[in-house]
């Protein structure tokens, strides 16, 4: 069901997972923590309820009563007709691989490229707005056969948020003009740690928020049920960028800070683990099946200082997240710290995804090791090793490079190498905007039919 924000202050919100459809509006007297989080059910139904709280009256410590009116859509279905992906996740069999791929939504598809010349609005622009975001997020589950949507959004909105100004200047991609340039530049610019609070978060990022809700209301209208995805930035790739600027620029800013400021960096890295679980934490209250954090910056820090500040972030994340929303799958990508995949297991994470420097095997012999070494995660409440996600390398699809016979071989491969039971399907790096749509689709097309096959004869 779809919430009416309009009439509802930032900030009150109602965390729980929901089973079953509520009636059109239903009234529920919920207990509301201090910090606005409302966990109860409805006087209607005793199903739980997914909602924002209607008037919250002043805050003080413990339970108060307030009165939470939930808005219900008959057309949003609370059951997915495909949780193929969601299942695969969990650690569970699929009668296939399940396929969704990095940026599939944007800059490959001629309807994406029409639809922002007729908006006339750059990427960042078209973040602004949800139904700008709704559509986008939809075309590549127009024409492809995915198991998943992904909010089409950016790893730098929480920079945004925190006062950063970020830019997309022609050709150069993603840039921070300003990056900060000392410790002090860093107290005067981004706010104090006991300033960020999941109100906080939900003001900044409330347009994010709007988007995943109108996002699963497009879906339900168009009758297209797969798993939304909602994801974010590591705190260790925000910092990167925030003191570095660039991803092709003063790369050796971040571990420079690291070494120079340890304090200060470990003061940055706590903030910004607060802001992403509040971010995530809200994604999934507001819509998403499913949480992907992208440590997208790793080739840029050091195996010794990603264990001791970015990998420690990761493992906050993900018990944060656990406790929270224990059914929502956690998937994670240390691309360029392959070695980080046996620590991201233990920290509780369901899916590891594989870059392309990744040996599929050893992969998946690595983390059934550690899994042998220290018995099953608890948290995950799973008996087998992760799930792992990849990493067909997309310049096969690249228009005038690969052909459709390379790209099945290379399907073969991959499915053999990694096997098809415990895969998502994906790539080792985001599509770029050179490949060629027919290729995408044979290769999610590919993907289904090799991988339900080789699925079928183990069973027989």
């Amino acid at each position: 069901f779809l919430v009416s924000t309009s009439v509802y202050p930032s900030g009150a919100g109602v965390s729980t997972g929901f089973k079953r459809q509520l009636e059109p509006t239903s009234i529920m007297s919920v207990p509301t923590y201090s910090n606005g989080l409302a966990i109860g059910r409805s006087q209607q139904s005793s199903g739980s309820y997914h909602g924002r709280v209607q008037h919250c009256a002043g805050r003080k410590a413990g339970f108060r009563k307030t009165t939470v009116r939930v808005l219900a859509s008959a057309a949003v279905s609370t059951e997915l007709k495909n949780d193929l992906m969601i299942r695969v996740a969990r650690g569970e069999r699929g009668e296939r691989a399940p396929v969704w791929l990095f940026r599939q939504a944007g800059r490959h598809l001629p309807e994406y490229q029409q639809y922002k010349q007729e908006k006339n609005k750059n990427f960042l622009q078209l973040l602004e707005d949800p139904e700008d975001v709704a559509e986008v997020t939809m075309q590549p589950l127009r024409r492809y056969d995915l198991d998943a949507a992904i909010l089409f959004s950016d790893i730098l909105v929480i920079a945004e948020a925190l006062g950063i100004e970020v830019t997309m200047p022609g050709g150069k991609g993603i840039q921070v003009p300003s990056p900060l340039a000392s410790p002090e530049d860093f107290k005067q610019r981004i706010p104090h740690i006991s300033e960020i609070d999941r109100e906080f978060v939900d003001e900044k990022l409330a347009h994010v928020m709007a988007a995943v809700r109108r996002i699963r209301s497009k879906m339900a209208e168009e009758d297209i049920s797969v798993p939304l995805i909602g994801f974010s930035a590591a705190p260790w790739t925000l910092m990167y960028y925030m003191v570095g600027g660039s991803s092709k620029k003063n790369q050796e800013n971040g571990e420079k800070w690291l070494a120079e400021h340890p304090e200060e960096s470990q003061a940055l890295l706590d903030l910004l683990t607060k802001v992403v679980v509040e971010y995530l934490s809200l994604q999934v209250e507001n819509g998403v099946h499913l949480i992907q954090v992208f440590d997208a910056m790793c080739d840029f820090i050091s195996p010794e200082n990603f264990r001791k500040y970015a990998m420690p972030t990761l493992e906050t994340i993900a018990s944060e997240l656990r406790a929270r929303h224990p059914d929502i799958p956690l998937m994670v990508f240390t691309r360029g710290a392959k070695y980080a995949i046996p620590d991201c297991q233990r920290a509780g994470y369901d899916v590891m995804t594989l870059d392309l420097s990744c040996d599929r095997k050893e992969s998946r012999s690595v983390l059934e090791e550690e899994m042998n070494a220290n018995g099953p995660v608890a948290s995950c409440n799973r008996s087998t090793p992760a799930t792992v996600q990849g990493n067909f390398d997309p310049k096969l699809l690249w228009t005038g490079v690969g052909t459709e016979e390379e790209v099945k071989a290379e399907v073969q491969k991959m499915l053999a190498d990694l096997g098809c039971e415990g895969l998502i399907a994906n790539l080792g790096e985001g599509l770029s905007g050179k490949e060629d749509p027919a290729l995408v689709k044979l290769l999610v097309d590919t993907i289904h039919e090799e991988s339900e096959k080789a699925l079928a004869s183990t069973e027989s």
